[in-house]
């Protein structure tokens, strides 16, 4: 085993040690933050001209956003609220799409950014990581938004 598989290694245990002690709210950022770092590797890669490699990064952030982020929003529970990020979940997947295709760096930074207005947003829900989640004074609606765990 080299350095690189060992460190992989160790990533991909960290990573699923932390997701299994994390509450819901925590799984949520966690998918704004592997999102915001798989499109920021693309962006790199993209600027390098490693084709194979911004290929694998988008579709990484692709299926955060479309599979992880999307699939858990609660639309009963959510509402409006809830059909508009669904909405604009999808817009970033065909963004991300056409990024990949056409090697648009705007359309990386436009998602990116996106993302990162909602992941600010997210944080600022509960501030205080102590509490539990409904004792914060963030919108209800806002907490029902994405299903809980």
């Amino acid at each position: 085993m080299n350095a690189h598989d060992v460190i992989n290694a160790y990533t991909k245990v960290g990573f699923e040690s932390s997701t299994v002690a994390a509450d819901p709210h925590r799984l949520i950022l966690m998918l704004f933050e592997g999102a915001l770092k798989a499109i920021s590797n693309a962006k790199g890669e993209m600027q390098r001209n490693d084709i194979a490699a911004k290929g694998k990064s988008i579709t990484h952030a692709i299926r955060i956003v479309g599979e992880g982020l999307h699939a858990s929003l609660d639309k009963t529970a959510g509402g409006a609220l809830a059909q508009d990020l669904s909405a604009l979940y999808d817009y970033m997947v065909t963004r991300l799409f056409n990024a990949n295709v056409k090697n648009d760096i705007f359309a990386l930074n436009e998602v990116s950014h996106l993302l990162t207005e909602l992941k600010e947003a997210w944080e600022n829900i509960r501030p205080h990581h102590s509490l539990p989640a409904m004792q914060t004074q963030a919108s209800p609606d806002l907490q029902l938004v994405y299903a809980r765990g």
